[in-house]
């Protein structure tokens, strides 16, 4: 099993290299750069005499400073340069990211491990439940439900949602920006506690429904799969009440689909949700994320990028460490 487990990591590296150079690449293939975005997309033309070659000159020193007038190939060894010495950089105000970076990473961490916990503590109980009466009416309400839940764009619940909670006269409502309320800091710990909340209720609301959906629907999957087998039906031949039979002889196996589903679901815990964070003004890791692409930070876009790599490396290895802990006769030890 270590032996294993120290492959995989060494695999990482250049499974890790060879994302960032098709990153990188690909993120250089739009036109343009940050000197536009620094200095207007017409600047340097219309304008006449000294002010358009002071402009042009500055243009020049800034391309020449960031080593935009050099081939891709250069410029990527630029980045890997500043990454190696932890130097990457907002090239618009040239200052470190890693204050902006930091900051969004805990907002989004925090409210998407809210998430994680409701996805995984309903969803998995709920499968169980389809699995064990399938057919039933609960069965069939919860898969139709559940499929209608999981076919609505977040996009559209969400501004629903802002448009019939955000009235403040209603005995019902939330608050639709941000995270905080104006007078936070004058709040006691468990008034700041109900205000963080208050406001993230809608966000979460919209940011679970889906993957709930999605995950309970595999659970049941995986666990229909495991109760037809015959290792199933044998123990039911000997007497094995039903809830040992699902809970006991079942769950191990029926864990799988879920399990595979983590690697997944990981990087989305600290990725954030571009759309969510957007309409509801989080300064969470996508809206960071999606001002970083129009304005074309390319250090910040390629850090997320970096970052939600190494999530997916590494939950696909918890994934598999976690297959022998659910069910110890899985081994890696022939491999």
């Amino acid at each position: 099993m270590f032996r294993y487990i120290l492959k995989r990591l060494l695999l990482m590296i250049p499974t890790l290299i060879g994302i960032m150079v098709l990153s990188f690449f690909v993120i250089k293939l739009a036109p343009g750069d940050p000197t536009a975005m620094k200095f207007g997309a017409g600047a340097g033309q219309g304008s006449q005499g000294d002010a358009q070659k002071s402009t042009q000159d500055a243009m020049k020193r800034f391309r020449e400073r960031w080593h935009f007038d050099k081939p891709v190939p250069v410029q990527f060894y630029y980045f890997l340069k500043r990454l190696a010495t932890f130097d990457l950089r907002e090239i618009l105000r040239n200052r470190p990211i890693w204050p902006d970076l930091k900051e969004s990473l805990l907002i989004t961490i925090q409210l998407n491990s809210i998430v994680f916990l409701l996805i995984y503590l309903i969803a998995i109980p709920l499968g169980i439940m389809s699995a064990a009466f399938p057919r039933s009416k609960a069965d069939i309400i919860s898969t139709v439900a559940l499929f209608i839940l999981y076919s609505l764009p977040s996009f559209w619940i969400a501004e629903l949602l802002r448009m019939n909670f955000s009235d403040r006269s209603q005995t019902i409502w939330f608050p639709i920006l941000g995270l905080h309320s104006d007078n936070y800091d004058e709040l006691t710990t468990m008034g700041k506690y109900l205000d963080y909340l208050h406001h993230i209720f809608l966000p979460v609301v919209c940011l679970t429904y889906g993957g709930l959906a999605y995950l309970s629907r595999q659970m049941r999957a995986g666990m229909l799969e495991v109760i037809h087998q015959d290792y199933i039906r044998t123990a039911e031949a000997k007497g094995v009440s039903k809830s040992r039979l699902i809970l006991v002889h079942a769950l191990r196996n029926g864990l799988f689909p879920v399990i595979t589903l983590f690697a997944s679901l990981l990087p989305f815990l600290i990725g954030g949700s571009v759309i969510i964070e957007t309409v509801f003004q989080i300064d969470g890791m996508g809206y960071y994320t999606i001002n970083a692409i129009f304005l074309r930070e390319y250090d910040i876009v390629m850090a997320t990028l970096i970052l939600s790599a190494v999530m997916t490396l590494i939950g696909i290895l918890i994934s598999d460490i976690l297959y022998v802990l659910v069910n110890p006769q899985v081994t890696f030890d022939n491999r």
